[in-house]
């Protein structure tokens, strides 16, 4: 019977040496250029000598002009090497893995990072203002974001990464073109799934063809998008076929995008038992898992020691994926594996602006989506927290935490687009090495 303590040989020869991994968390640590920095080791250190066997970093982008959030990580030749390579050994340090997490926001770029971002189709994501109306990938655009993701892999091999995953969920460009709901291309690009597939599987075939077949190779996928006319379970089950037929490594399962909040709000917590409301994919990796044999991971809602032991025992899973219990408890890894019944902590409970801030407002979309965010933001100032050595968790609610989020974003998109003037970068034009023209 597997245990949360037992190693796991991936398809590649690699060896993690347990299953409990570290979900990807945007960090939003970079310097204004997009260079990692020395609070990036600072973090990663602290979280692998926590005791978790994968370690998988906040989304580093494939193109300086289109960002998650300002922020993010970029390897496109910026000068960042060096930090990046302090990063990847600081976060190898206790013998576990890290892998890079490989990213491109599509239409989910804020107005913040760029006021025209790229997606499938001109399909704008509504909400409140923030994201610009977006201009359809041309296929010479396809075909720059697929050498962007080869190549950030190969920066990350060469930094000292072990591993890399692609982010094919929540609703970013590889997502976005799976989903018939944002993909309405009429080429060989969209329409039927085989089709809106292409993207994700094209670039997993590059990223694999630069880091060679002893390298991880992962893929975080959507077992569905939770919306009307979105990727469905039924195709997630098929793309995981085909990703399997590429020799994928490990295929971590979540859900949803920025227009349905689900894995982050709770809501697809409907069942009444003990391991559903934690593990509140595991339904839908059951049925994954019936499709293919290769390693599955879940992230989305572990907090206790038996559950886990349950989900790894019926087989469905592989790997157990946390992500914010680890910024408020960065060794949960060693006391999961001492203690047979260890609960994590769950300070996201009472996260909440709550109707007082927003009246007879609160239930609607973008009302509920700012109650998300300041969630969200409360977990982003425990990662500035960790980056800096400070103690967690750092107390404060949930309104100052987003205020605090608010100011630094802003205060970092200027500073960001000050620095491309002067380095000579704009936010329209871009070359493969990395290179810019134009004004901005």
């Amino acid at each position: 019977m597997t245990q949360l303590a037992d190693a796991l040989q991936l398809p590649c020869g690699v060896t993690l040496p347990n299953r409990l991994l570290k979900s990807a968390m945007t960090e939003g640590l970079a310097d204004p250029l997009g260079r990692a920095t020395p609070r990036h080791a600072t973090l990663y250190r602290r979280w692998s000598e926590g005791g978790v066997g994968l370690l998988i970093s906040g989304n580093v982008m494939v193109d300086y002009r289109y960002l998650e959030r300002p922020g993010n990580i970029v390897s496109d030749g910026n000068g960042g090497e060096a930090t990046l390579a302090q990063m990847a050994a600081a976060g190898t340090a206790a013998g576990n893995q890290l892998w890079m997490q490989i990213s491109h926001p599509g239409r989910q770029c804020t107005r913040l990072s760029n006021r025209e971002p790229l997606a499938p189709s001109a399909v704008q994501l509504r909400l409140g203002g923030l994201f610009g109306q977006p201009r359809e990938m041309s296929e010479e655009d396809i075909r720059a974001a697929i050498a962007g993701y080869a190549r950030v892999a190969g920066a990350a091999r060469t930094a000292g990464f072990t591993g890399v995953q692609v982010h094919g969920a929540h609703g970013y460009l590889l997502s976005q073109f799976l989903s018939p709901r944002t993909n309405r291309r009429d080429d060989a690009w969209g329409g039927p799934l085989q089709n809106r597939a292409r993207m994700l599987l094209e670039t997993v075939r590059a990223v694999r063809a630069t880091v060679g077949p002893d390298y991880p190779v992962s893929v975080k996928l959507n077992s569905a998008d939770f919306s009307k006319n979105g990727f469905t379970l039924e195709e997630s089950c098929q793309v995981a076929q085909w990703l399997q037929a590429e020799g994928l490594d490990l295929l971590e399962i979540s859900g949803g995008t920025y227009e349905d909040f689900a894995p982050l709000d709770g809501s697809t917590r409907k069942s009444d038992s003990t391991i559903a409301r934690e593990a509140y994919f595991l339904e839908y990796a059951r049925e994954i898992r019936r499709a293919v044999t290769l390693p599955l991971a879940i992230t989305g809602g572990f907090r206790s020691r038996p559950v886990m032991d349950s989900a790894l025992a019926e087989g469905a899973l592989d790997v157990i994926g946390l992500a914010r219990p680890l910024c408020v408890e960065p060794d949960a890894g060693h006391k999961l594996l001492a203690d047979p019944q260890y609960r994590l902590p769950e300070p996201e409970e009472g996260l909440r602006l709550g109707p007082g801030v927003f009246g007879p407002y609160s239930s609607v979309a973008l009302f509920k989506a700012l109650n998300v965010q300041a969630s969200v933001a409360w977990f982003y100032r425990q990662i500035i927290a960790l980056s800096e050595g400070r103690a967690v968790p750092e107390p404060m609610g949930a309104l100052r935490a987003y205020a605090r989020h608010m100011r630094d974003e802003i205060g970092l998109a200027m500073a960001r687009r000050r620095q491309l003037r002067a380095a000579g970068r704009d936010l329209q034009t871009y070359t493969a090495d990395g290179a810019a023209s134009g004004a901005d």
